[in-house]
């Protein structure tokens, strides 16, 4: 997938800085009696529940599936656990009626420690020219305990293009990247636009 990192590279916020990596721990004890910190702390779910994570298995972030909503339709739900899952995006494409409005649905999940920054990158082709890229801020997470098992996060709605020179096929590839600019997923998939579903 190296023709596409160019691409898929994240924009940067001038003057801004990764913070110092700490454990949970570090984070729970971290200026207790600062107000504003602690519902920081609060709304990342420190503290609550027991880890699920497998500590055999090093990755931070695993998404667990990605679903197209497009309302008064069934979701278009893939099992990326389900093996050869991600492999199947690229050749394996789905139709999105023209003019249609649609948003991606990712469920996740955080191990270890603090995910900082996760956002969401996409570039799509068009008969090898690109014609669109994205990227979304989804935001920073602790890690999933018994007491919230996954996350769930609903992207900005979009349109699909309309009329006759927008119909027809388009590839993508997409990742999700944190703020330490680690990879935790990248897969090519394709659609196409047409008149109707």
């Amino acid at each position: 997938m190296g023709e596409h990192e160019d691409d898929l590279v994240a924009s940067k916020t001038e003057g801004f800085k990764v913070g110092e990596k700490k454990t949970i721990e570090q984070y729970a004890q971290l200026d207790s009696h600062d107000e504003s910190l602690n519902r920081w702390k609060a709304s990342l779910g420190l503290n609550t529940g027991t880890p699920i994570g497998d500590p055999n298995d090093p990755r931070k972030c695993i998404i667990k599936s990605l679903a197209l909503e497009v309302e008064d339709r069934a979701d278009v739900l893939i099992d990326l656990s389900a093996p050869g899952a991600v492999e199947d995006l690229k050749n394996k494409p789905f139709t999105i009626k023209e003019g249609a409005t649609f948003r991606i649905k990712a469920v996740f999940q955080v191990h270890h420690e603090v995910l900082s920054g996760l956002k969401y990158l996409q570039v799509v082709k068009r008969k090898g020219v690109r014609v669109s890229k994205d990227e979304e801020m989804l935001g920073s997470y602790a890690p999933n305990t018994s007491d919230k098992p996954s996350y769930e996060k609903k992207f900005h709605p979009d349109q699909a293009p309309s009329g006759m020179l927008a119909r027809g096929h388009y590839n993508a590839v997409s990742k999700f990247v944190d703020d330490d600019e680690n990879t935790h997923l990248q897969f090519e998939w394709a659609f196409d636009i047409a008149k109707d579903w």
